[in-house]
């Protein structure tokens, strides 16, 4: 029946780490509590089970509450597309593709579908706990706003603010949020609490009196950082490893401009056995790789054309000339086949694009979305997986004739006829445990005894652990409404 809501001085705060850390310790407290994004901008998606979209943070902050996601936890998702373009997903459901301008129209007309869903997550539990996006400083952006402080004030959420002394500067994020805002928005502040210290935390006793004493905002802590955020699922890029450990299998991940659903990695990385490496713009696909995955994009002819543009091209026909192995996840599957057709523009301009030839196969993008949660059985091995699909286009051809999986006994997928190179749509794969045992077992790794599942949870574990200790969570909670 009550909500607060978490906005940040800055984009990358760690706003999505402290709501998720604060839903487990308010369930812990005996209280039924769910997670609400009014707006979130991600490729990093998850699916609903009733085959709906929702932003992959708003779902790991579900699993920190005991639930399982639903397309209410998170409203509005935009899902960008090109620098100016994004999909405008509503209740789940693609709405339309926009420029940032017509986005800006539409806005206001969202409101409705974000109050809507607030309003029967409110009804369904004790506590809402709320994540902004962005930045309430963002004061260009206040006309319309539905994701800071426009939704807070329609709503009456109380809102606590956080700055990230990581990043230097926080009593400036903190103060000037404050001295830039609207004072009626302003008003809805109701506390503040600083993220992401390293050292000593008496260093920083006087800066934290000052903000203080100059917003007349109470602070209720100082969190040190979390180094084990990163065996949570990440929904920026940013926090995968830009480089690998030079031990174990080499695996490569191409850092697409439009990359998504990269969570899709964390498992592996988690591997002792796994030396894997995020490769940026610019760098050339190492010699002595093992696999290279071409992840999934909101944009296959795009981050196509991205590809050529940094000569990976040219590196992974070396590298499959080697013997080395491919993996193309979704739009990275796509992207082997001979061509990428879309006739109707669904991604972009009308066209057709050659793709890198690996696989003999063709995708033609058609307007359907297919989302949903999928159970599968691997082909080679035989082991169970679950995940999920989320994509446009059909793919056909005859190495379709060798799936990487069946789905309910029908093919999924396709390879070549060395084996070596395989394309799927299951995102997700690679959290399933048996499965990555057995996959790894054929390129002669042996899985640690890692259960990815129980690591989730007992990082989340720690994670409100590490909030009780560094936060009046009490206190914090208590400003609820």
């Amino acid at each position: 029946m009550t909500a607060l809501m978490i906005q940040g001085a800055g984009s990358n705060v760690g706003k999505s780490m402290l709501v998720a850390g604060l839903c487990r310790a308010a369930r812990r407290r005996g209280l039924s509590v769910a997670p609400f994004k009014p707006q979130n901008m991600s490729n990093n998606a998850a699916v609903t089970a009733d085959g709906g979209e929702i932003g992959r943070a708003q779902a790991l902050q579900a699993r920190a509450c005991g639930l399982e996601p639903t397309v209410d936890m998170n409203p509005v998702l935009l899902k960008p597309e090109t620098d100016t373009g994004a999909q405008v997903i509503v209740h789940g459901k693609r709405m339309a593709s926009t420029q940032a301008k017509a986005y800006w129209d539409l806005k206001p007309r969202l409101l409705g579908a974000v109050l809507e869903s607030f309003a029967r997550l409110r009804a369904a539990h004790d506590l809402v706990i709320v994540e902004g996006a962005g930045s309430p400083a963002e004061i260009n952006l206040r006309r319309g706003d539905i994701a800071n402080m426009g939704f807070a004030r329609a709503a009456d959420v109380p809102v606590i603010l956080v700055g990230d002394i990581d990043r230097g500067g926080v009593i400036a994020q903190i103060i000037g949020t404050q001295a830039v805002l609207d004072p009626a928005d302003a008003a809805m502040i109701s506390g503040f609490v600083i993220n992401k210290f390293r050292g000593d935390l008496r260093l920083f006793d006087d800066g934290y009196e000052a903000i203080a004493a100059r917003t007349r905002w109470p602070g209720f802590g100082v969190v040190p950082f979390f180094s084990d955020a990163v065996k949570l699922p990440a929904e920026d890029a940013l926090d995968l490893p830009q480089r690998g450990t030079g031990r174990g299998l080499r695996v490569v991940c191409l850092a697409l401009s439009r990359i998504a659903n990269f969570d899709d990695l964390d498992p592996l990385a988690q591997e002792p056995g796994v030396d894997l490496t995020l490769l940026g713009p610019g760098a050339p696909i190492p010699g002595d790789a093992d696999l290279v995955i071409v992840p999934g994009t909101k944009s296959t002819r795009g981050d196509l054309a991205f590809l050529r543009a940094q000569s990976w091209d040219i590196d992974l026909a070396a590298h499959v000339r080697r013997g080395g192995h491919v993996l193309g996840i979704c739009g990275g599957y796509q992207m082997l086949g001979r061509r990428v057709c879309d006739p109707e523009g669904i991604e972009g301009a009308p066209g057709s694009d050659p793709g890198l030839g690996l696989l003999d196969v063709e995708t033609v993008m058609v307007p359907d979305k297919r989302v949903s949660l999928v159970e599968a059985v691997h082909a080679g091995t035989k082991a169970a997986m679950r995940g999920y699909e989320i994509h446009i286009g059909r793919t056909e051809g005859a190495d379709r004739r060798r799936p990487f999986a069946h789905v309910a006994g029908v093919p999924e997928g396709a390879g070549s006829p060395d084996g070596r190179i395989w394309g799927s749509y299951l995102h997700g794969m690679f959290g399933e445990d048996g499965f990555r045992k057995a996959w790894l077992s054929g390129f002669g790794v042996q899985a640690g005894p890692l259960s990815y599942g129980a690591v989730v949870e007992a990082t989340l574990d720690a994670l409100a652990d590490h909030l009780e200790t560094h936060l009046d969570v009490a206190g914090l909670l208590g400003c609820a409404r």
